[in-house]
Order: structure tokens, then C-alpha cells, then sequence
């Protein structure tokens, strides 16, 4: 495609435009340009809503946990592997 010079674009361009029609193609690209920021408003929110969300530990553990370790025992865990 880098070959092509720009009057094979510009040719190109006056067939789509002849084929769809300017407003046809003034409607794609508006909707085409909600859609993208639709996209990135829902990543965006997304995002912020993953930030927010942060796991809590049950009350239980926690307080096991910390007196175990004010005995100073050894809390034995179990490592998985990612798939």
C-alpha cells in the first residue's frame, strides 16, 4: 500500500464518496466517533471502579493471623501456580 501515490487515493476517495454519499458518510463518522468515546468513558470508569474495589480480608484471619504472628509462630501457606 505504500506504493500507491496520492492520486490513486484521491480517486479512491471520489469513488466512496460517489458510492455513499456525503451525509451516509457524515453519520459513520459521528457514529463511529460516539462509539470510541463511549469505549473510553466505559474504560475510564472501569478502571476507577477497579481502583476502588480492593479485597478485604474476613476479621477472623486477620486477627489469627496477627496473633499468630505476636507469638511468633510459623503461618504455614499454600503457593498455586498461574494457568
Amino acid at each position: 500500500m505504500g506504493s500507491f501515490s496520492i492520486w490513486h487515493w484521491l480517486i479512491v476517495l471520489l469513488i466512496v464518496v460517489m458510492v455513499f454519499g456525503t451525509k451516509k458518510l457524515k453519520n459513520i463518522g459521528a457514529d463511529l466517533g460516539g462509539a470510541v468515546k463511549g469505549f473510553k468513558d466505559g474504560v475510564k470508569d472501569a478502571g476507577a471502579a477497579a481502583a476502588d474495589d480492593k479485597p478485604v480480608a474476613a476479621p477472623s484471619q486477620v486477627t489469627t493471623a496477627a496473633a499468630a504472628v505476636e507469638k511468633g509462630a510459623t503461618i504455614d501457606v499454600q503457593a498455586k501456580e498461574k494457568a
